[in-house]
């Protein structure tokens, strides 16, 4: 596959990743090498990276908790210690080896430690591989809130490497379809063709599809680097998504969802809102819901739980003087930034859904 340059950076495929990676090594020649890890991914993971590093250079492990209730300044504080503790310096490099949780957390205390240390993320989840590996997003969570406290950093590279997948549970797998089946609705029909298509979920029929969204986030990211406007369109299925995964990890009572469960439901309802606002044709609508629910596990919302996910979305981090933004389609490809939605409707849209 051919590597996708984004900004200042490569993002790296497959065998040719871990050659760029070593010669990146040999060049910056950093004077001590971490890699971040969670315990998934130091035991199925960790032991294909380093058979491939090629270095004298000392590697020291960090290792986490894995979860997104992990992903706060708590967290990022032991790391920052670690760090100290192991003798890390302004010359020394972090490797994120995980999910999006590592990666988001790892970039953010890379760039913020001694102001700034160089750091390579190596995504290891459907999930990070085609939604944190370009953009420059890293970032923590306040409380429930989701990245509220982070800065645009890019790294020295990005490796994607598909036989990591084999180490990740279906369940997260189906989780990173989200983002796919996203790019699928708002920039490119022919994605969302060949998901409809899909009979079984594989990594084989997936791995086909990692790239092209790759390629569609860098487009996107490198046009709109600060969300000023055309990358707004990633938000799309991510304004109530997010209140609900919020939700749903805040309640002691209720499964905690997956990123993709969650922007499943907001995809489904903010395309029923569409098709209120802007006219998105109905029968697609029907048609989004069911290939949704034959994927995602149908979610139910109870009506008393409405307003406190509503009330989470004051908090997006992507709201303006309070008001709440959505990005709609008034068709496939066709988006509108900046919708406003009454609370009526909303409420309307998760009865949708629940429907």
């Amino acid at each position: 596959m051919q590597p996708i340059l984004s900004n200042n950076y490569y993002v790296n495929f497959q065998e040719d990743a871990y050659m760029k990676l070593n010669a990146y090594i040999a060049k910056s020649n950093p004077s001590k090498i971490f890699i971040l890890v969670d315990e998934n991914t130091n035991e199925n993971c960790l032991p294909i990276l380093l058979q491939t590093i090629e270095t004298i250079k000392e590697i020291e492990i960090i290792e986490i908790e894995a979860g997104e209730e992990n992903k706060n300044l708590d967290t990022c504080t032991g790391v920052w210690q670690a760090l100290t503790e192991l003798g890390a310096d302004r010359k020394s490099l972090l490797i994120n080896l995980g999910g999006g949780v590592i990666t988001d957390l790892g970039g953010f205390v890379a760039s913020t430690f001694k102001r700034g240390i160089s750091f390579v993320n190596i995504p290891t989840t459907l999930l990070s591989m085609v939604d944190a590996s370009v953009g420059g997003k890293t970032g923590v969570d306040l409380g429930v809130l989701k990245n509220q406290i982070g800065l645009f950093s890019d790294p020295e590279m990005v490796l994607i490497d598909t036989q990591y997948l084999a180490t990740v549970p279906e369940r997260e797998i189906r989780s990173g379809l989200a983002e796919i089946i996203k790019y699928g609705l708002t920039y490119d029909v022919t994605i969302w063709e060949k998901i409809k298509n899909f009979n079984t979920l594989s990594l084989e029929n997936i791995s086909t599809l990692i790239h092209r969204s790759i390629e569609i986030k860098n487009e996107v990211v490198t046009e709109d680097p600060k969300e000023g406007g055309l990358r707004k369109v990633l938000n799309f299925g991510h304004t109530l998504g997010h209140a609900v995964e919020s939700y749903f990890l805040e309640s002691e009572e209720k499964e905690k969802l997956t990123h993709g469960e969650a922007i499943a439901i907001g995809m489904i309802t903010e395309c029923f809102i569409s098709e209120k606002l802007l006219g998105f044709p109905l029968n697609e609508v029907a048609l989004i819901k069911d290939e949704c629910l034959k994927i995602y596990n149908k979610v139910q919302i109870d009506t008393k739980d409405y307003d406190a996910i509503l009330e989470l979305l004051i908090h997006d981090k992507k709201n303006v003087g309070g008001q709440v933004n959505f990005v709609l389609l008034s068709n496939y490809e066709k988006y509108k930034f900046d919708c406003k939605v009454d609370k009526a409707l909303l409420i309307e849209a998760l009865n949708y859904y629940n429907s």
